[in-house]
């Protein structure tokens, strides 16, 4: 598995840790439904975004042909 894979699995973990502490402080009951899919879908971008920036140095390999 590649690292961005990894990331991502524990930036989920992460994410859902933090929505079940959330949840069970009683926050979450008080925020609509719809603004916690968007909270939700915004922590996810920006994750996947840091995953892909961390991912490495992108190189182009040039092959001699003859």
């Amino acid at each position: 598995m590649k690292w961005i894979g990894v990331y991502l699995i524990g930036f989920v973990v992460l994410l859902g840790g933090i929505l079940a502490a959330l949840w069970k402080l009683g926050i979450l009951q008080t925020v609509e439904p719809a603004w916690i899919a968007i909270g939700v879908a915004i922590v996810l971008g920006v994750g996947i975004m840091l995953a892909v920036s961390q991912s490495g140095r992108k190189e182009s390999i040039e092959i001699d042909r003859k």
